[in-house]
């Protein structure tokens, strides 16, 4: 790598200049939730579980769950699965767009209240004991529900858990996420100049990755200039930039449903020495928690491993956080790295490593890499520095 002055790292290679094969140019794009993926096996291991839970039937209705089980992408549908059999539910807006994305499944419409329609499938399909997921229904649903007459069986995390460890398809999506990430911040970076606002950075980033061909932004960014960076979610504000401001830039965006999640912090002119110092531990902590993750430890050891370091360099209680979380169909999902955390890394798994310090009045330092675990260790999504950047 280049070096920049006073041994900072210089700002990073140039954009490679070739779009990649995940572009909307390419013929392989929104493959990953239709033709690439074998729904009906996912169905089958959720299905398996269902004498488990003494229940005839399983009310699928978180929209990342719906997705993951039949593929369907849009706002509003809902899947009621037997060992044997299945519906898909939706309104009239999404009939069209179901009969491409779930063409496996029987697909009914509904127009009326949901629960006496849900009811119906399940008399239908001989059920009468539904279990549902407990994160996904409202009091008011689940109510309604009762009231039809059918036993409801409350679960947590069924098909969270069976998301955890990704398929092929689905950890190359959220690599196509990342690398659309990295470009972005290469190209952002040189936009930073005095007295442009926190609002048009962070406007110019997503617009960015949308150019780029992110499907959407994974979620609002968080963009900081300064004192605001002592925020760990700041939402991004007229602030203007000056010289010797720290800038922390936390983004990512989707592809095909997945996506990626990073954070980087650069310095706009020469830091506080405090600053600098801060970044250095963070850097070691962080990159410490890298090559420590493996199959097998607890989220809460790991969390500790690098908490540690930042306790240690007298820190701890700047660092309020936990250590990181899970992505996939969602930004935040299992397994969560956090004090206290009894999940269990496995091979497959894709999670965040994301220390940071936060010093209220004069700024905060996180860095964020998203790694997908192996079998021997985990490798590190992002190709962008984590050196130290002096703009």
């Amino acid at each position: 790598m280049k070096r920049g002055p006073r041994g900072t790292a210089a700002l990073h290679p140039p954009l490679r200049g070739v779009l990649p094969p995940w572009t909307p140019a390419s013929s392989t794009r929104g493959q990953v939730s239709s033709a690439l993926v074998d729904h009906a096996a996912r169905r089958r291991r959720l299905a398996s579980r269902l004498d488990e839970l003494q229940a005839g039937a399983f009310l699928v209705t978180r929209p990342p769950n719906v997705r993951y089980l039949t593929g369907f992408t849009g706002s509003n549908g809902q899947l009621i699965l037997t060992s044997t059999d299945g519906i898909f539910l939706t309104d009239s807006r999404y009939m069209e767009q179901a009969r491409h994305e779930v063409p496996d499944l029987r697909r009914e419409m509904y127009s009326a209240e949901f629960a006496s329609r849900a009811s119906q499938a399940c008399m239908e399909l001989g059920a009468d004991r539904i279990a549902f997921e407990a994160a996904g229904v409202s009091y008011k649903l689940y109510s309604d529900l009762l009231a039809t007459g059918i036993d409801l069986v409350p679960t947590t995390d069924a098909i969270e858990q069976m998301r955890r460890i990704k398929e092929p398809d689905e950890l190359r999506a959220v690599e196509a996420a990342q690398a659309i990430a990295d470009q972005a911040f290469e190209a952002i970076v040189g936009k930073l100049s005095e007295g442009v606002t926190e609002r048009e950075i962070a406007l110019d980033l997503d617009s960015t990755m949308r150019r780029l061909g992110g499907d959407a932004l994974a979620f609002d960014t968080i963009l900081a200039f300064g004192e605001s960076a002592a925020e760990p979610h700041h939402s991004p504000s007229d602030r203007s930039l000056t010289r010797g401001d720290v800038v922390k830039l936390d983004f990512g965006c989707v592809i095909d449903g997945y996506h990626s999640d990073m954070t980087r912090t650069v310095f706009f002119g020469e830091p506080l020495a405090e600053l600098r110092d801060v970044y250095e531990i963070v850097r070691a902590a962080q990159q410490l928690g890298v090559d420590s993750a493996r199959p097998g430890m607890s989220g809460d050891e790991l969390d500790g491993v690098v908490r540690n370091v930042i306790t240690e360099a007298g820190y701890g209680d700047k660092f309020g956080h936990g250590l990181g979380h899970g992505v996939g169909l969602e930004i935040h999902e299992a397994p969560w790295l956090r004090s206290g955390g009894k999940d269990i890394l496995e091979p497959g798994t894709v999670v965040t490593v994301e220390p940071g310090i936060y010093l209220e009045g004069v700024g905060g330092i996180r860095i964020e890499d998203m790694v997908a675990l192996t079998a021997e260790g985990c490798r590190e999504l992002p190709s962008t520095t984590k050196e130290l950047l002096v703009l």
